[in-house]
């Protein structure tokens, strides 16, 4: 054999060698033959990794691989890696995602019913909120969901949103009037903003940042998580703590992958969304403080306007959508309100 054929040789094995070391790595470290998880489930959401949501997400996901001794994998997918919420709420209906933590508001494109916990001042104390969906309210959407062929685990929280833009600050509702404001593809909170007098424009999340950058539009109504761990106020000036609505967040599973997983697993999965939905409630509590501190120090200029005005504007939507919800689910989301 030649010299030249040796060298080939030995670069053929040190790229098999290589090769090897590398999957080795991958799979922890300690061999190829280390077993993989029997059952790995993508979980996504629209946030960014500094999103309260995703270290929940992550804890959650370390509870469930402990408790199946690293059976089931729960891999987080942040900053709309999946999808926007729409998205996800289509790829669970047809079982191309496994799971989805999505704002109720988004799954209205597969039931309107499900956008109902965002009557705008429904939840004057987030606390009748938590009981209402950890009750009544939440076994008829998440019956009605399943109907749709998506299992709801729990509800976690978003938190109450707030305004901001990039024109002026807001004392009363009359200082919205003609403000061109970002609002999800909902029709129920353009009609929202709409009786508040802006021009709200309907944008997927993705592209808020932008937007509020080139200024195509004025502002953005998101919680205080959101509007920090998006940097918003890099682009916004101005912030009005005018807690229109409190929003949950849907954490659910397809129903292809839920019938796939073994009944034990199932139990642990939805055991551990209970746990993280409890942590994950009050991590939104807790930063909503420390980030309104925050955003003030990065010159927001922040105004806590009274709020009974902004309340009258907004009863016309209350008054249309009863007919849509029908007055039985309205009548249950006074209920809990009025606690």
């Amino acid at each position: 054999m030649n010299g030249s054929s040796r060298r080939n040789r030995f670069r053929v094995s040190l790229v098999i060698l290589s090769c090897i070391m590398a999957v080795g790595l991958v799979f922890g470290g300690s061999g190829i033959c280390e077993a993989k998880a029997k059952y790995v489930l993508k979980v996504g959401h629209v946030f960014t990794s500094s999103h309260p949501w995703q270290k929940a997400l992550e804890g959650m996901a370390s509870d469930v691989a402990e408790a199946t001794n690293g059976e089931v994998e729960i891999r987080v997918f942040p900053s709309s890696q999946l999808g926007g919420d729409r998205d996800m709420a289509e790829g669970l209906q047809m079982g191309s995602i496994e799971m989805a933590l999505i704002g109720t508001g988004a799954l209205q494109s597969l039931d309107k019913v499900m956008i109902v916990e965002e009557l705008p001042y429904a939840w004057v104390k987030r606390e009748n909120a938590y009981k209402a969906l950890d009750g009544e309210l939440g076994e008829i959407l998440k019956d009605r969901m399943k109907s749709k062929g998506i299992i709801g685990l729990s509800f976690w929280a978003s938190g109450y949103r707030h305004i901001t833009n990039n024109v002026r600050p807001i004392n009363t509702v009359d200082d919205l009037k003609g403000l061109k404001l970002r609002v999800p593809e909902a029709e129920m909170r353009i009609d929202t903003f709409k009786e508040l007098g802006t021009l709200p424009t309907p944008l997927a999340f993705s592209e808020v940042f932008t937007a509020l950058q080139q200024r195509v539009v004025d502002g953005q109504e998101n919680p205080l998580a959101t509007i920090y761990s998006s940097k918003f106020f890099e682009v916004q000036k101005y912030l009005c703590i005018s807690r229109h609505i409190w929003g949950s967040a849907f954490l659910a599973i397809s129903e292809k992958t839920w019938n796939n997983l073994p009944e034990e697993y199932r139990t642990i999965i939805s055991d551990k969304a209970e746990v993280w939905k409890e942590k994950e409630r009050q991590m939104i509590v807790d930063s909503e403080k420390s980030i309104l501190e925050d955003l003030k120090a990065k010159g927001m200029v922040v105004t806590e306007p009274e709020l009974g005005i902004f309340k009258e504007k907004v009863a016309p939507v209350w008054t249309k959508y009863e007919s849509v919800f029908g007055k039985d689910i309205i009548d249950v989301v006074r209920k809990y309100s009025n606690l």
